[in-house]
């Protein structure tokens, strides 16, 4: 089932309070459904200002705030029972950006500790059995879930694309500095990112460009968009299967290489690489940066707050304080080596393909999987999209991710978009209850 352009639906109700308003009221009582057991927010507004926002390129649609990111109106707790109660003073610069851009901020969204491994309790909607992915997981989840259509989330590993890819919904993570991290609580300042959740790629595209490019001029028609957002193929992908390959699941690998043959089918020339930089060197300089860098963000609040802080967090303050300050540094060099080589490594090819997961999300909520096909990217900082490619025969999502050449956004998510029409891997959210009755179960 094709999902519905939404920008048809922003452009049909631009300038329309009324349309607006039953938009949000659909998304509350979309809430109000599922979220005694889908546990996606951690606050939602009592009432929405509509009336002014309207105007705006996005027409009053309800946003997704995950609770990393300061909220003037609303309080960010960054996942943690230290900040328990936290009203910032101002909104984050991405906030503020939405609100001037016409979205109403709909509620803040669970996040793992300070966007590190301790889950919140936010589970997966097509089984509530299962992780949501972390450290975005209310972001991934509600957009799943039909709450809101656009929520925004922050990567720091595997932070924005895991998720999405367990949620089956579309992720998008920018190159790195893109988006603005002012008022974003942060764990790696060489890491961070700022991303975006959407059940197209379309949807990303135009978050991409109005908080990216910053051309809201295109979205104004739909010709102009046209123009602006052409899909076509591309000329030639490198299909990077990585040295983790082992980790895989048989289904995930089936569902790629399936996937390959419906691109190559369509008219790309896939080329199968091994990528230029040593993968695990890459992975491993990922650890060797959060570790030190929480230390320093985040050591301090744990050394003031002891008992309120995980276990998880405390390993990995710990590791940062134990990480000699050469390793770090060669770490550093490792990270803008590869990020200024980014268009040599693609050796000719537009973008590459490659997974997301190694597999569905995985049962149990104590842990929200492996990133291992993220981290490499994040060291980058190249933009990403993972897009939806199938289900598990457990019914859960498989994905797809296409990378790009870092600063090469709008060229990624043209691909993205192409890669998207021709798996046509899309179910509607309506479907999360009715197809899992299981799931809706208090």
């Amino acid at each position: 089932m094709q999902k519905q352009s939404l920008l048809n639906t922003l452009l049909a109700s631009r300038g329309d309070a009324q349309a607006a308003r039953a938009r949000l009221s659909a998304a509350k009582a979309r809430a109000d459904e599922l979220e005694p057991w889908l546990r996606a927010f951690t606050s939602r507004a009592d009432t929405y200002d509509v009336d002014a926002a309207v105007n705006g390129p996005l027409a009053g649609l309800p946003v997704g705030i995950k609770d990393l990111i300061d909220t003037r109106d609303m309080p960010t707790a960054y996942g943690s029972p230290v900040y328990r109660g936290h009203q910032p003073s101002a909104d984050a610069r991405i906030v503020e950006s939405i609100r001037q851009a016409g979205g109403v901020i709909f509620g803040k969204t669970v996040t793992t500790e300070f966007a590190w491994r301790e889950p919140g309790p936010t589970v997966n909607p097509w089984n509530r059995l299962h992780t949501p992915g972390g450290s975005s997981s209310g972001s991934a989840a509600a957009v799943a879930a039909g709450i809101v259509p656009l929520a925004l989330g922050t990567q720091t590993v595997g932070s924005v694309i895991r998720p999405a890819a367990y949620c089956g919904v579309v992720g998008y993570k920018p190159s790195f500095g893109k988006v603005s991290r002012d008022g974003v609580h942060p764990l790696s300042g060489s890491l961070d990112h700022v991303g975006f959740f959407a059940q197209t790629v379309e949807g990303v595209a135009l978050a991409h460009a109005l908080f990216v490019e910053h051309r809201s001029e295109v979205l104004a028609s739909l010709d102009a968009w046209t123009a602006w957002f052409p899909v076509n193929a591309p000329a030639r992908l490198g299909v990077l299967r990585t040295p983790f390959w082992d980790r895989v699941q048989l289904a995930q690998k089936e569902n790629f290489d399936a996937s390959l043959e419906r691109l190559r089918a369509a008219g790309a020339m896939l080329v199968e690489l091994e990528y230029g930089a040593d993968m695990q060197a890459m992975v491993d300089a990922v650890q060797v940066i959060a570790c030190v860098e929480a230390h320093r963000a985040i050591g301090p609040i744990a050394a003031r707050h002891d008992e309120l802080v995980s276990e998880h967090m405390h390993t990995l303050i710990a590791a940062g304080a134990a990480t000699r300050a050469a390793e770090y540094e060669a770490a550093i060099a490792l990270q803008a080596r590869v990020r200024r080589e980014s268009k040599t490594l693609l050796v000719g090819c537009e973008a590459l393909v490659t997974l997301s997961a190694p597999g569905e999300a995985p049962a149990g909520l104590s842990d929200t999987g492996d990133g291992i096909f993220c981290a490499p990217w994040s060291l980058t900082g190249s933009p990403a999209v993972t897009v939806p490619s199938g289900r598990t025969a457990n019914g859960l999502p498989l994905a797809f991710q296409v990378v790009g050449e870092f600063g090469a956004d709008l060229r990624t998510l043209q691909i993205a978009a192409w890669v998207e029409s021709q798996l046509q891997a899309q179910w509607p959210a309506s479907s999360v209850s009715a197809r899992y009755p299981e799931v809706a179960s208090a």
